[in-house]
């Protein structure tokens, strides 16, 4: 009688088995990690090969240098167009106010109107006695050569230009008393609006955007002066223009805002 062969390797292969299996799931794991991975995630893994791994900063502009990003190079062509043609809107914007307060020395209106550029901003003040009469929200006669000459150089730096903001402003005509709510708020957006439609209606609409036109009423309550003087009302009573140059970085971030969003579709 044959005697059976018993044999303790029979049942190895499952130990093999066991291996890849156990393998391939850390491996799918892997995988659906690096899906969705982030800076964090992917240092981790760097470290779990090589915990001796050494992190070399780079630069990620792509500019030149010891941290210039490899992957990139030495340039990266987006970002620099954007900072260059974002140069050029703040030169124009500088350039814009040069020839406002030249224009404004010229005219012999440098007492009666003040010009300031902050922040890429260019802020103009003007007494109520340059555009309008007392009480009035009518241009005078006197200011249209005056905003003839502005509309002209807005509408040649209309590339530059995000916003023109005109602010109408009164003053406190009893001290420690309000204003006539509705007169108050009439009478300064009342200035404003007319400045404003009279740039628009002096201006190409297909080069300086009317859209980019803003006009505000408010009253009483933002006064640069004492109200209880009769200097100090003077300088109240006033309109502003507020021109805002254009941020790139700022139009680029709304612009990807927008494109992220689903566009809705419509069946007939």
């Amino acid at each position: 009688m044959k005697k059976k062969k018993s044999g303790g390797g029979g049942a190895n292969w499952m130990d093999t088995y066991g291996d890849m299996v156990t393998l391939l799931l850390c491996f799918f794991v892997l995988l659906y990690s690096m899906s969705s991975i982030t800076e964090d995630k992917w240092k981790a893994i760097v470290l779990s090969f090589n915990p001796n791994a050494v992190q070399t900063p780079t630069d990620p502009n792509g500019n030149s240098g010891p941290f210039a990003d490899p992957d990139v190079g030495d340039q990266n062509p987006g970002l620099n167009e954007i900072e260059s043609a974002q140069k050029e809107i703040d030169s124009m914007i500088e350039e814009l106010f040069e020839e406002i307060t030249s224009m404004l020395q010229t005219t012999g209106l440098s007492d009666s109107v003040s010009a300031t550029l902050d922040g890429g901003k260019i802020y103009l003040n003007f007494t109520d006695t340059t555009f309008f009469g007392p009480n009035s929200p009518e241009l005078l006669k006197d200011a249209y050569p005056i905003l003839d000459e502005m509309s002209a150089l807005f509408q040649s730096s209309a590339a530059a230009i995000d916003e023109i903001r005109v602010q109408g402003h009164t003053a406190q005509g009893t001290p420690g008393r309000p204003n006539n709510t509705r007169t108050d708020r009439e009478l300064s957006a009342g200035r404003a609006n007319n400045v404003v439609i009279y740039i628009q209606d002096h201006t190409d609409w297909q080069v300086l955007d009317p859209a980019k036109l803003r006009s505000e009423g408010l009253g009483q309550w933002f006064p640069i002066g004492d109200n209880g003087t009769p200097e100090g009302r003077a300088q109240n009573r006033r309109v502003e223009i507020i021109i805002s140059g254009r941020n790139l970085e700022e139009e680029a971030r709304l612009n990807e805002k927008l494109d992220s969003y689903d566009t809705p579709s419509y069946t007939t």
